[in-house]
């Protein structure tokens, strides 16, 4: 297994771990509410997936 020779300093990893970054969850309207949401994912608001309820909302 590879070790490595010298400890790498605090700002080289830094460096290297910029590119990490996370994004922002891509977003759908709902089409029977119009409200956000993810995508493949039962509406929050109204309680619906591809036309059909699936959960009761109050």
């Amino acid at each position: 297994m590879a070790v490595p020779k010298r400890k790498s300093s605090k700002t080289r990893k830094r460096k290297r771990q910029t590119h990490w970054k996370t994004d922002a969850p891509s977003l759908v309207k709902c089409p029977k509410c119009r409200k956000d949401k993810l995508p493949h994912r039962v509406c929050p608001e109204c309680g619906f997936y591809r036309d059909k309820e699936i959960i009761e909302v109050e």
